[in-house]
Formats: structure tokens, sequence, C-alpha cells
């Protein structure tokens, strides 16, 4: 069988070289533009990165001389987590607390909005200088919400 494009009626080479021209629209469009935007979003992503970096290098210095402000309180720890928890709306979420350690103290929460438990532990550190030591956190099923148990201590 001899498949050489002179053997090949005019009818078979223009179908031959459609079919070619079809491939080759077929490797750009379906293969090298989707890579091609997929680089150049990584690019951006990259550059916006960067500039975060660059911005938060610039403000460490000033961030690490600067004090948070923290309420000077003679308040138990208990007292001021419950308190904060409730005014952070995660009142319904406190499952249980119990002393741990020297000054410590073990919160459970369950069912709680992750977007307002990160927050409050950030308060909690600024505002009464109460540390998270450790906290294990776990989805609670449905999307946003959490299981966590944190443990605490002002130092």
């Amino acid at each position: 069988m001899n498949l050489s494009l002179s053997s090949m009626s005019e009818r078979e080479r223009r179908m031959v070289y459609g079919c070619g021209a079809i491939a080759v629209l077929v490797v750009i469009f379906g293969a090298i533009l989707p890579l091609d935007r997929s680089v150049a979003q990584a690019h951006h992503r990259v550059e916006k990165k960067t500039g975060d970096l660059a911005w938060m290098r610039s403000i460490a210095p000033e961030l690490a001389v600067s004090r948070p402000v923290r309420s000077v309180s003679k308040e138990s720890l208990l007292v001021v987590v419950d308190r904060s928890a409730r005014e952070s709306d995660l009142g319904t979420s406190l499952a249980g607390s119990e002393p741990s350690g020297a000054g410590g103290l073990r919160v459970r929460l369950e069912k709680a909005p992750f977007d307002t438990l990160i927050p409050w532990l950030a308060r909690l550190s600024e505002q009464n200088g109460i540390h998270v030591d450790s906290a294990t956190i776990d989805s609670a099923g449905k999307p946003g919400t959490v299981n966590a148990a944190v443990v605490l201590s002002s130092h």
C-alpha cells in the first residue's frame, strides 16, 4: 500500500491537508493556550504575593516595637474568656472549660463559626494579653463551622 501524497487524488490531498490544519488548531487551542493562561495566572499570583510579602516586611519593624493595648484587669482568666466569647457571639458554641496547668485554661467550642473564632482569639491576645498555648481545630461537618479545643494562658 503506497501512502504518498503524489499517489492520492486531488480531493484526498485536500482532505489530508484540511485534517492536518484541524489537528494543528486542536493542539493550539486545546493544549497550548490553556497552558499559557495557567502560567500567566500563576505568574500574577506570584507577583501579588511578592508584593504582599514586601509590604509585610516593610511594616514588621513597626509592629515589632508597638505593644498591643491590653486592659489591666483583676478578673480571672475564666471570666475574661467567657465574657469575651459571649461578646463575640461564641457563647452558644462554648461547650466547657477547665483549668490547665498554672494559670491556664482549656476551652472547648463546638460548632463555632471559624471566621468568628480566629478573630476572637486574636482579640484575646491583643486586648487581654491572653495567649494560645495550643489549639486543635476540626471540621464540625457544616462548611465554615469547627470544633475546637484551645489551651489559653495569661502571662
